[in-house]
C-alpha cells in the first residue's frame, strides 16, 4: 500500500519537478565521470612523470569529491525541504484521514529511495557515456596517445558514487522523519495561506544595510586589487568582507528596493506589478540568504572556468620563452660562500659529455630598487604606474657572462660602453611598466651612478631554464665598471645544452643529479646545495599542474553551476505551488492567461538575474586578480576561454530559466 502511494506521488511530482530529478541525475553523472579517471589510466600511454602527475590528479579529485558530495548533499536536502513544504497540504489531508506520522514517514522513505534509485541509475548510465569522452580530453591535456581505445567502466567509481549518494539519501530520509514529527495538522492545512512578511519594517534599516554592503564590497575590491592573491590575513579579511557585503546587499535590495517600487505609483499600479511585488515580497527572509550563496557560487564558477583554460595557455606559451636550455642548475649564494656550482661538480667528480655545451654565470644584487633607479628621470605619474613593483630589488649580470649565455642560446652577443646598460625582464607586468618608462627616458641610476639604457625596450630573453618567468628585472653592465657598483653575489647558474645524439642519456644524468640534492642524498661541507631543472621536467610539471587546475575548475564549476540553477528553479517551482490560490484570484478578477504568464516571466527573470548580475561584477574583479597572478607564469589571454565559459554558462543558465518558466506556467495552468 505505502509503496503504491509512494510510486504515485513520484509520478505526480516528476511532472512538476522534473528539474529536481534532472539535477540529481546530472550530479550523479558528473560525480561518476570525474571519479572514473583512474580507470582511464590503463588506456593512456604515459611515461613515468606523466603517470605520477595523473596519480596526483586522482588523489586531488578524491579529496575534492568529498567536498563536492557535501555541496550536492546540501543541495539535495535543500531541494527535498522545498518539496516537503510544497506538499504540506497533502500531508495534512493524510493526517486528517487518520494516517499517523510514522506511516507518512514510511511513504516519504519509499519515495526518497525510489528517487535515489532512478537518479543513480540514470546518472550512472550518462556518466559512463560521458567518461569515455573524458578519456579523450585527458589524453589531449597530457599530449599522449590513447593506444588501443576500449570501452571502460569503473566499478570503483560506481561503488564510490553509490556509497556517497546512498549516505546522502539516508540523511534525507532521517531529516524527513524529523521534519514530519514536528508538524501539526492545522499548520499543514493552512500553510499555503501564510506569507513571510518582512520582519524589519523601518526602511532606514535597509538604507543603512545597503550602504554597509556597498562599503564592504568596495573595500574588498580595493584590497584584492592592491594585494593580489596572497595566503595571509589580508586575503581572509578580503574574502569575509566580500561575503558579508554580498549578503547585506541582497538583504537591502530585497527590502529597500521593493519599498522604492511601492512608493512609485506609476510603476507599482501599472498592469499586474502590484501582484509581482507581493510575490517577490513573499518568503523574503529566506530568499535573500540563498540568493547570496548562489551569487557567490556563480562568481566562483565564472572565475574558475574563465581562468583555468587561460592559465594552461599562458603556461604553454611562456615555456617556449622560459626554457631556452636543456638544463639549468642554480646555487643561491652569499658573499661569504667559498664554493659554487663548478667547484661542487668537480668535488662530485661530475663530468660533462664531449658534445655537451655549457656556460656558467653569476647574478649579483645591488642596493638600488626599481623606484630609486628611475625616480630622478621620470614624472610622478609614471612612477605611480610601477605600483607595488617599485620596491623590487635590481640584479646585475656581467656583460662577458651574458654574452656566453647568448652564444649558448645561438643569439646575438652585445657590446656595451662603460656608461651603457641593458635592462632585461621576462615578467609581463613589469615589462609593460618599464617599457612605458623607456619610451620617454633612457637613463637609469645604479648605486647613485647614472647610466644610459641601450635598449629601447626591455629584453625578454630568458637567461636560464625555469618553469615560470622568474627574471623580474636584471641589468647587464660593462665588466670594467662592475666593481664600481658594490655588487654582491646572490646566485650562481649553469646552463647546459645536450648532444642531440645522446639526449636521453643526458636527461637521465641531470635528473639523477638534481634528484640527489633534492632528496638529501648529498651531504658534504665542500659541496653547495644545487637546485636544478631540465626542459623535459618543466614541460612535464606544466602538464601536470595545468591538468589538475583545469580538472578541478571544470569539476567544481559545473557542480556549482548545476547547484545554483537547481536552487533557483526549485524556489520558483515551490512558490508556484504555494501561489495557486493567488493566481486563481487573479483569474476571477479578470486577468487573462497572457497577463498571468507575463507576471510569471518577470518574476522568474528577476530571481534569475539578480544573483547573476552581482556575480558578473564580482567576476570582473576576480578575473583581473587571477590574470595578474597568472602573469607571473606568462601573459594570459582569457578571450577564448571567456567566450567558451560564456557559451556554456548561457546555455545552462537559459536552459534552467526556460524549464523553470515553463514548469511554473504548467503548475498554475494545471491547477
Amino acid at each position: 500500500m505505502y509503496s503504491k502511494i509512494a510510486i504515485g506521488n513520484v509520478k505526480k511530482s516528476f511532472k512538476d519537478y522534473s528539474i529536481y530529478f534532472l539535477t540529481l541525475t546530472l550530479a550523479v553523472c558528473i560525480f561518476y565521470s570525474f571519479n572514473s579517471i583512474e580507470s582511464q589510466k590503463a588506456i593512456l600511454e604515459l611515461n613515468q612523470n606523466e603517470s605520477e602527475n595523473l596519480d596526483l590528479l586522482l588523489n586531488i579529485i578524491s579529496y575534492i569529491s568529498v567536498f563536492v558530495s557535501g555541496i550536492l548533499g546540501c543541495l539535495i536536502v535543500y531541494a527535498n525541504n522545498f518539496l516537503i513544504k510544497k506538499r504540506k497540504k497533502e500531508l495534512g489531508i493524510y493526517m486528517t484521514l487518520g494516517m499517523g506520522k510514522q506511516k507518512i514517514s514510511k511513504i516519504l522513505t519509499f519515495e526518497t529511495m525510489l528517487v535515489g534509485f532512478i537518479s543513480l541509475l540514470g546518472g550512472l548510465i550518462l556518466g559512463i557515456a560521458l567518461s569515455q569522452g573524458l578519456s579523450v580530453f585527458t589524453s589531449n591535456l597530457f599530449d599522449v596517445s590513447m593506444g588501443e581505445y576500449r570501452f571502460v567502466i569503473s566499478t570503483k567509481a560506481i561503488g564510490k558514487t553509490i556509497l556517497y549518494f546512498g549516505i546522502i539519501f539516508i540523511l534525507v530520509t532521517i531529516l524527513n522523519t524529523f521534519t514530519i514529527s514536528k508538524y501539526k495538522i492545522i499548520d499543514l492545512l493552512n500553510s499555503s495561506k501564510k506569507n513571510e512578511d518582512i520582519k524589519v519594517k523601518n526602511p532606514i534599516i535597509y538604507i543603512i544595510t545597503f550602504i554597509l554592503g556597498m562599503v564592504c564590497i568596495v573595500k574588498a575590491y580595493s584590497m584584492i586589487l592592491t594585494n593580489g592573491i596572497t595566503l595571509d590575513l589580508d586575503f581572509t579579511i578580503t574574502f569575509l568582507l566580500g561575503v558579508l557585503g554580498t549578503i547585506l546587499l541582497f538583504f537591502s535590495l530585497a527590502g529597500f528596493g521593493l519599498n522604492i517600487i511601492k512608493k512609485s505609483k506609476t510603476i507599482y499600479f501599472k498592469n499586474l506589478n502590484i501582484f509581482i511585488v507581493k510575490q517577490l515580497n513573499n518568503k523574503i527572509n529566506t530568499n535573500f540568504m540563498s540568493m547570496s550563496v548562489i551569487c557567490l557560487m556563480l562568481f566562483l564558477t565564472i572565475v574558475m572556468l574563465s581562468t583555468g583554460l587561460s592559465f594552461k595557455d599562458a603556461l604553454e606559451k611562456s615555456l617556449e620563452q622560459t626554457t631556452p636550455f636543456d638544463a639549468t642548475a642554480i646555487m643561491y649564494m652569499s658573499p661569504e660562500d667559498n664554493t659554487d656550482i663548478e667547484k661542487s661538480l668537480k668535488e662530485l667528480k661530475f663530468k660533462f659529455d664531449d658534445n655537451e655545451k655549457y656556460a656558467y654565470y653569476n647574478e649579483y644584487s645591488i642596493s638600488t630598487n626599481l623606484e630609486n633607479a628611475f625616480k630622478k628621470h621620470i614624472s610622478q605619474s609614471q612612477l605611480n604606474k610601477l605600483s607595488k613593483d617599485r620596491e623590487l630589488s635590481l640584479y646585475v649580470v656581467k656583460e662577458s657572462e651574458y654574452n656566453k649565455i647568448m652564444e649558448l642560446a645561438n643569439k646575438k652577443t652585445i657590446s656595451l660602453k662603460s656608461n651603457e646598460v641593458l635592462v632585461t625582464s621576462n615578467s609581463s607586468q613589469i615589462v609593460d611598466n618599464v617599457n612605458s618608462i623607456l619610451n620617454n627616458n633612457n637613463k637609469i641610476d645604479l648605486n647613485n651612478k647614472t647610466f644610459i639604457v641601450k635598449n629601447k625596450k626591455v629584453i625578454t630573453d630568458s637567461t636560464r631554464t625555469s618553469g615560470y618567468t622568474d627574471n623580474l628585472i636584471s641589468i647587464v653592465v660593462n665588466d670594467d665598471i662592475f666593481n664600481m657598483l658594490d655588487a654582491k653575489i646572490s646566485a650562481n647558474y649553469l646552463n647546459v645544452n645536450y648532444d642531440e645524439n645522446n639526449r636521453e642519456k643526458a636527461e637521465k644524468k641531470y635528473e639523477s643529479l638534481f634528484n640527489s640534492f633534492f632528496n638529501g642524498k648529498i651531504k658534504n661541507e665542500k659541496i653547495g646545495f644545487i637546485i636544478g631543472n631540465t626542459k623535459d621536467i618543466v614541460y612535464s610539471q606544466n602538464k601536470g599542474m595545468t591538468t589538475i587546475i583545469i580538472f578541478i575548475g571544470i569539476y567544481l564549476g559545473i557542480v556549482f553551476l548545476i547547484s545554483s540553477m537547481a536552487v533557483l528553479s526549485l524556489q520558483q517551482l515551490s512558490e508556484a505551488s504555494d501561489s495557486i490560490d493567488r493566481y486563481k484570484s487573479l483569474k476571477r478578477i479578470g486577468a487573462n492567461d497572457k497577463m498571468i504568464n507575463k507576471t510569471i516571466f518577470i518574476q522568474t527573470l528577476i530571481y534569475f538575474t539578480l544573483p547573476l548580475a552581482l556575480a558578473f561584477v564580482h567576476s570582473v574583479v576576480g578575473i583581473k586578480v587571477v590574470s595578474d597572478f597568472i602573469s607571473a607564469f606568462g601573459k594570459p589571454d582569457i578571450g577564448l576561454s571567456s567566450l567558451i565559459t560564456g557559451g556554456i554558462f548561457i546555455v545552462i543558465y537559459m536552459g534552467y530559466f526556460y524549464a523553470t518558466y515553463t514548469g511554473y506556467k504548467n503548475i498554475i495552468k494545471n491547477s
